[in-house]
């Protein structure tokens, strides 16, 4: 088990030490169509590696499309997508989840007949290119179950259960889970939280924050504003298929009003920002903590 420490240690040591800010991530003009229904209109977005932005908007504003228009899963697309530097216009879902780029869909797509270790198990590892190409092996080929198992510790009690004895919130971890075996490092994570308890978004918010720190670039599609907005570093704000302005994390607080009149809901104050930034921070510490205690475990075991 000390391979698992190991496998931690280079992959956060990777993260600390490679350049910020390279572009994961470019839309340029991208339209897209479900047959004869034009749903994105000229969207333009970049991505930087290690960031965290959010797709804010009102139902139909187009934030679901926007994640499978980049994975090529809506019936007809024009524009510029670029992961990593590469132009995956004409590549087809599976060659564009080996650029290294995992979407967790709203619907989460658990084999319900499979059971959780052998959900995690299916998917294949992705061969992970650009800045990744220095990466060692063991880093390329995403945590391992022992990682897995000690970052959701749900997951280990019920890896023997099957896919429709989970919980909701444990069917979501399972779908996050499974992407980061799988070794991508451009998420695209849509209505993570949709119906889940308050309990289960804070672990979820842990697990963003770590996967941020170990520099994983991450586009959230979230209609939860508040779990969203204090982990995100940019916002792109979508109305009718097109993006109608960006919103860094510093300029939140002050547009809180704007966003409750575009959004419907109530955006946060900045004193409420910083208590829940705060609280994620917290968190987050502990459960590297509690992390590092498991992994211990497993070494003296």
């Amino acid at each position: 088990m000390t391979v698992v420490m190991e496998q931690a240690t280079d992959r956060q040591a990777s993260a600390a030490d490679s350049p910020l800010g390279e572009e994961q991530l470019c839309l340029r003009e991208l339209n897209a169509w479900y047959g004869e229904s034009h749903v994105l209109h000229g969207v333009n977005m970049m991505v930087r590696r290690g960031e965290l932005v959010t797709l804010l908007g009102r139902n139909g504003a187009g934030r679901s499309s926007t994640l499978r228009a980049i994975m090529n899963m809506v019936g007809r697309r024009s524009g510029e997508i670029l992961i990593k530097g590469q132009d995956s216009m004409g590549l087809a879902p599976h060659r564009i989840a080996h650029l290294g780029v995992g979407f967790c869909p709203e619907e989460r797509g658990i084999f319900a007949s499979l059971s959780v270790e052998e959900n995690l198990l299916l998917p294949p590892l992705v061969k992970s290119t650009g800045h990744d190409q220095g990466r060692s092996q063991d880093q390329s080929r995403g945590m391992s179950l022992d990682e897995l198992y000690a970052l959701f510790p749900n997951l280990h009690e019920r890896r023997t259960s099957q896919g429709t004895r989970l919980s909701g919130g444990e069917q979501q971890m399972l779908a996050l889970a499974r992407i980061l075996r799988t070794g991508a490092d451009l998420l695209l994570l849509d209505e993570i939280t949709e119906g889940l308890a308050p309990v289960i978004n804070q672990k979820l918010a842990e697990v963003l924050m770590m996967l941020k720190a170990r520099g994983m670039t991450i586009v959230l599609v979230e209609q939860n504003f508040r779990f969203a907005a204090p982990l995100a570093d940019r916002h792109y704000l979508m109305e009718h298929g097109t993006i109608l302005e960006e919103i860094s994390a510093a300029e939140l607080p002050a547009r809180h009003e704007y966003l409750h009149k575009v959004l419907g809901v109530r955006a946060p104050a900045r004193d409420e920002l910083h208590r829940l930034a705060a609280m994620h921070g917290l968190c987050t510490r502990q459960s590297e903590v509690r992390t590092s205690r498991h992994n211990n475990h497993n070494i003296a075991g």
